[in-house]
């Protein structure tokens, strides 16, 4: 059993007025990047980065320092052309480790549960796991909603950045994904070669796959442990509100 773990960490942090790099700014005290490999060192065998070549050496020698540099792989994306297509930056790595599950996170999503960690690799212990396995969470004014049909299955995602009309109360992925490896690497490059960019934000967003591929494979979805796992760290306010939440558990 071997995973591998995307993270998309190419963005430049300039809501949070950070002067570093988003993936190196402090939470708490650490790097997000920091907590992410605290985080998934026990379920994740290796790590792609995505990052934006402006400071992909920053990045590199960061990682270096750390003395993680043999299991992590940084590519970079020179187009903020969307998750989509950082996502499948990591395809060489993946062809040449073979992992039996590939995870994707975001770099902000530090604030996960170990719990839910931890019951996202039982659910994907095996490489013949279902095509797609996520955490979610149902929260209030939703930034993300998944739509399901009478039998449950996820037939559409709304999303505020698009300018998409949610409801009050909705379910939201949060930014945790795993993949299995026929997912990865047939359907997801399928799906691209077909996908539009995304209304408001000129974009290949990865959400819309979710539908897509449920339309034909087995998408699994669970409760996270909290709706505070669902936070993205993009302003000062959600920074605070993580580290505030991470104190509460002592993460």
């Amino acid at each position: 059993m071997s995973r591998l773990l995307v993270i998309p960490a190419a963005g430049l942090g300039s809501r949070l007025g950070a002067d570093v790099p988003k993936v190196l700014v402090p939470v708490a005290g650490e790097a997000m990047l920091d907590r992410l490999m605290s985080l998934y060192r026990n379920a994740a065998d290796r790590v792609v980065l995505v990052v934006n070549p402006a400071f992909s050496r920053q990045v590199r020698d960061h990682v270096a320092r750390r003395g993680d540099d043999a299991r992590v792989d940084c590519v970079e994306q020179p187009s903020p052309t969307g998750m989509l297509d950082a996502i499948l930056l990591a395809t060489p790595v993946v062809k040449r480790v073979d992992p039996s599950s590939i995870w994707v996170t975001w770099c902000d999503q530090v604030a996960v549960h170990p719990k839910t960690i931890a019951r996202l690799a039982g659910l994907t212990s095996s490489r013949e796991h279902d095509a797609l396995v996520m955490p979610t969470v149902r929260q209030q004014h939703p930034y993300i909603h998944l739509e399901r049909d009478g039998n449950g299955r996820i037939i559409g995602v709304l999303h505020r950045r698009e300018g998409d009309v949610m409801p009050e109360t909705g379910e939201s992925d949060m930014g945790l994904f795993a993949l299995s490896p026929i997912s990865y690497s047939e359907r997801l490059p399928a799906y691209a070669r077909s996908v539009e960019v995304g209304r408001a934000t000129g974009e290949r967003n990865f959400l819309p796959f979710i539908p897509w591929l449920a339309r034909s494979e087995k998408v699994t979805t669970f409760p996270a442990e909290s709706p505070m796992e669902a936070v993205g760290i993009n302003t000062p306010q959600d920074l605070a509100s993580v580290e505030q939440y991470l104190r509460s558990l002592s993460l």
